[in-house]
Parts: structure tokens; C-alpha cells; sequence
């Protein structure tokens, strides 16, 4: 992480610019401090002390760095206390003015650091301290890409043969959809594919609670520009340090988060301004992660199930509320932490000049109509930012 430009970086601007207001003579806490990077960074900003605080190995490498600071680093020395230990478990500090860390995973909050980051905020923070970072936001949108829906499904045609050495594997097949579709793809994608723009879920780590944390819902309302094909749902984060954007976005500069993708079993067909409504649900589980269940539909609005129905938390995938035979009704799950990684394929991405490359089709009606959204000879439209819901 420590070689991600971007991320690296993107912190020892926010906290340099910010050094005269915000970490000069101050006492700040680093919450799951890893390397020590942002203590450092922190003390070359101004700070009076800084607690690092590391449950893991890491914590000895800090202190070697620290020990070392008479001869190497010298700005270092008599600075920085090492504290090895989880921070749920530090009784020995005082009220700091800030807190920093970088407690972020895919999709802003896989590992779970974020609740780590909170109880440090509630547990030594002084009133009206500083939190770098301060929020958080998670953006969501409708994608287009056959090539990874068709890969996916090519781990999923193994278990289909009826004669594997004399053995019929066909009956784990249905097995086989849910586990494959059930890895988020993490990796970079070409912005181009995306079919609507962004909605968003805004996290404020200064007043969220470890409660709210545990199970977030997003509602879905999107309108593709395009008729084509939903193979399934993209997501990315920003995250503000100080003023500075640090964006996971994939019109951004790549960083080691990148993008994950959910992919729909069954892709979903849609029209030209039609609207997708539905809902996105992240709930925690045991593996310091989220599992993640969404609905679709297209056609008729507000027809998606309670998203806390049982039947929706039902084993079996397949059972479905009710409702109108003609809707055309999605659903999905995924644990976040079962990733699996995506790379983009030359070969596919050889032309991405124009939409319909990606099987996305414009409206056409005489020409009049295209002319006015301005999408006709137009560029392509980078839907990296969205209203909060």
C-alpha cells in the first residue's frame, strides 16, 4: 500500500496542507497505524505527540523506526509513541485533538477498520477534533460488460458435464451459479461501460455510529442513457482528507482499491430512459466484511420487495414476492470479502470509441431527439459523480 502513489500521496498533501491548523502542537492518535507512514507524516506536519497505535507485527517496525530516530529520522525522535495493541483495548491515552488512519477497504468499508476508526473517535477524541478522514461516500451504477458475465459463466459450464470421467457433475450446477456469481470482481473497468449515472450512499465518520454501520441500505433509482444489457452493479468510494478528494472512481487514477463488480446470474435488459428501482443492502458478517443482497426491477415502480422480508433472506434464491408476471425482476448476493480479481482484457477493450462497441444503444428517433441529449458525436459521458440519496 505503501507504493500506491495515489493513496500515499493523497494523504501526505491533505495532512502537510492541513499541518498549521490542524496537527500543529497537537496530540493525535493513528488508528491501526500499519507502517507508521501517516504518524510520520503527522509529526513532520507539526505534531506535539503522536500515538500509534498497530495490533499487528507492524507495531515493532514503527518502533525500530523510532528507536533509530537519534542518528535517522531525527524529526522523529521523542515524538512518537508505539502502543502495540488492538484500539479497542488502549486505556492509557489522553483526549486528542486529531485522529487519523486509513481504515478503508473495497467498497469503502470491507475489513471493518471503519468501526475501529469510530470507537477511537468516541473513546479519545476531544469535542470538535479533527477526523482524517472525515467522510466517506459510496457510489453505485448499472454496468454493461459481457465479456466478464460470459467469463464467469465459463466457471460455471465445468460443473455441467455429465461425463467427467464417468462422473455426472450437472447436479451441482445450480451450486456452482451461486458460488461463481457470488464473487464481486475486484479490478479497473473503463468508465464507458457504466449505463446511468452514479447514486450514492454518504458515510460521516465525524457523527455515524458502530450501529449504523451494521446494516445500510441503498435505495436504487437510476435511468440508463442507453438500451442495452445490465450484466450488473459497479461500485467505487471517495473519501475526504481534509478538503483533498481522494477518489476510487474509474474515470480517477487507478489506486489498489480499484472498482469491484457484482454481477447479475441473469443479466437484465433495459431501454433507453427507463428506470431501474430497487434497493442495495450491506449487512455485516463474521469475516469483518458485508454480505450483500439487491433487488432490481425495471418497468413498474416501487414493485421491489421489503428488503427485510424473510422471504427475501430466504436459502432459496429463486422464490419471489408476488408481483405483475410482466416486470422484469432482479436479484443478487454477494459476500464482499469472497473477491475474486478482474483484469481488463485488451483484446475486448480494443475499441471503446463508441457505445454500441459495447452493445449500448442510443435512441434514435430521426436524429432530433439524440441531437438534443447531446449524445450524438459527442464524448463519452464519465459518470463519476452523484447527489447523495
Amino acid at each position: 500500500m505503501l507504493q500506491d502513489l495515489i493513496r500515499t500521496s493523497s494523504y501526505e498533501t491533505a495532512i502537510t496542507a492541513n499541518g498549521p491548523a490542524l496537527f500543529k502542537d497537537k496530540l493525535v492518535v493513528d488508528v491501526g497505524a500499519g507502517s507508521g507512514i501517516l504518524s510520520y507524516f503527522a509529526v513532520k506536519a507539526g505534531a506535539a505527540k503522536v500515538y500509534a497505535i498497530e495490533a499487528s507485527g507492524m507495531a515493532l517496525k514503527i518502533k525500530k523506526m523510532v528507536d533509530a530516530a537519534s542518528t535517522r529520522n531525527t524529526f522523529l525522535k521523542g515524538k512518537i509513541d508505539v502502543i502495540h495493541s488492538k484500539v479497542e483495548d488502549v486505556t492509557n491515552i489522553p483526549q486528542v485533538d486529531a485522529i487519523i488512519s486509513e481504515p478503508i477497504g473495497v467498497l469503502l468499508l470491507h475489513e471493518r477498520m471503519v468501526e475501529s476508526f469510530i470507537y477511537a473517535r468516541d473513546a479519545f477524541l476531544k469535542p470538535y477534533g479533527t477526523m482524517l478522514p472525515s467522510t466517506g461516500t459510496i457510489f453505485l451504477a448499472p454496468f454493461t460488460d459481457s465479456n466478464l458475465w460470459a467469463q464467469t459463466m465459463g466457471k460455471v459450464r465445468f460443473w455441467e458435464q455429465t461425463d467427467f470421467y464417468g462422473v455426472d457433475f450437472s447436479p451441482l450446477r445450480k451450486d456452482a451459479v451461486n458460488e461463481v456469481f457470488g464473487h464481486p470482481a475486484v479490478g479497473l473497468f473503463d468508465h464507458r461501460i457504466l449505463m446511468a449515472p452514479s447514486i450514492s450512499h454518504h458515510v460521516d465518520f465525524r457523527t455515524c455510529t458502530i450501529e449504523g454501520l451494521k446494516d445500510i441500505l441503498i435505495p436504487i433509482s437510476w435511468t440508463p442513457q442507453y438500451t442495452g444489457i445490465v450484466h450488473g452493479i459497479a461500485g467505487w468510494f471517495d473519501i475526504d482528507l481534509g478538503g483533498f478528494i481522494l477518489s476510487t472512481a474509474p474515470n480517477a487514477k487507478p489506486t489498489h482499491w480499484q472498482q469491484v463488480r457484482f454481477l447479475l446470474k441473469e443479466p437484465l435488459a433495459v431501454n433507453a430512459f427507463e428506470t431501474i428501482t430497487g434497493w442495495f443492502r450491506m449487512k455485516i458478517n463474521q469475516q469483518r466484511s458485508y454480505d450483500i443482497s439487491v433487488e432490481l426491477t425495471v418497468g413498474f415502480q416501487h414493485a421491489c420487495s421489503d428488503p427485510y422480508a424473510n422471504h427475501v433472506s430466504s436459502d432459496d434464491e429463486d422464490v419471489l414476492p408476488d408481483i405483475e408476471l410482466d416486470l422484469r425482476n432482479r436479484r443478487g448476493r454477494w459476500a464482499l470479502q469472497e473477491q475474486v480479481y478482474s483484469y481488463v482484457n485488451e483484446v475486448y477493450g480494443a475499441d471503446y470509441s463508441k457505445p454500441e462497441m459495447m452493445s449500448l444503444y442510443p435512441p434514435m428517433n430521426g436524429g432530433n431527439e439524440l441531437d438534443s441529449l447531446g449524445l450524438l458525436n459527442a464524448a463519452p459521458v464519465v459518470f463519476g459523480q452523484a447527489t447523495n440519496i
